[in-house]
């Protein structure tokens, strides 16, 4: 057996979350931050998103609580982490390299419009192959954190048995996650991302009661929390363009 459930959460608002949002609109070509990726902390809404997420995660009955938490190592998603309160309800926090976010390489830091500018030849190859295939040089593809999140739920199940277990981590290792554990085809997982921003501070669930088999969606992207608590509802899609293959 294996664990019974999932609760994927993508961290709050980010500082580069703002950012990326305020390059396109404006058009730049680069998006001005001072912090290398892992090291991008919050928003002061992306702390606020964080504190209704504890408040929901507190309120939720016993038998609902996670058992314990994943969580990627960068900043943004151990502040909502810790500022959910998560690592005190389940007794500590496991940290793994495999839930970070999408290493874009030389890309990294750069909109649409620069990347178009800087490395018209990537543009071109980013269009012809779409989001799952395309690999920037000295990055990642979809499939390249697919493959890094195929090892850590052999893990995972190896070591939280019947528990339910909380996933702190990003908006398209959540997609991917996805993809993986309710064995999408390529097709299904574009048309996804393609009709959803997965927003910060959402919750998304995914079960199998047996703790073995295929996991079924429970629920998608959901921000309810967030307005139950008064929190502010964010949505940063990052990049959409050339998800299909041309």
């Amino acid at each position: 057996m294996g664990a019974t459930e999932l609760i994927l959460v993508r961290h709050g608002e980010s500082a580069g979350n703002v950012a990326a949002t305020r390059a396109d609109r404006e058009g730049a070509e680069r998006i001005d931050l001072p912090w290398r990726d892992p090291d991008v902390p919050l928003s002061a809404d992306g702390e606020q998103q964080a504190a209704a997420l504890g408040r929901w995660i507190a309120g939720l009955p016993a038998d609902e609580l996670p058992d314990s938490v994943w969580c990627s190592p960068y900043l943004r998603a151990r502040q909502t982490a810790e500022l959910a309160g998560l690592p005190g309800i389940t007794g500590g926090m496991r940290v793994d390299e495999r839930f970070r976010d999408r290493e874009l390489g030389i890309l990294d830091l750069l909109t649409s419009a620069g990347v178009a500018a800087r490395f018209p030849e990537e543009a071109e190859r980013r269009s012809w192959l779409g989001k799952f295939a395309y690999r920037p040089p000295g990055g990642e593809s979809w499939a390249d954190v697919a493959l890094r999140l195929r090892s850590v739920f052999r893990d995972l199940d190896d070591d939280e048995d019947g528990k339910r277990v909380a996933v702190v981590c990003h908006d398209a290792v959540i997609l991917l996650i996805r993809y993986v554990l309710e064995r999408m085809s390529e097709q299904e997982l574009l048309d996804t991302a393609a009709a959803n921003s997965v927003r910060n501070g959402s919750v998304t669930r995914l079960v199998r009661p047996d703790g073995t088999g295929p996991w079924k969606l429970h629920t998608f992207n959901s921000v309810l929390h967030l307005q139950d608590g008064g929190a502010p509802v964010t949505e940063h899609a990052g990049e959409t363009d050339d998800i299909h293959p041309r």
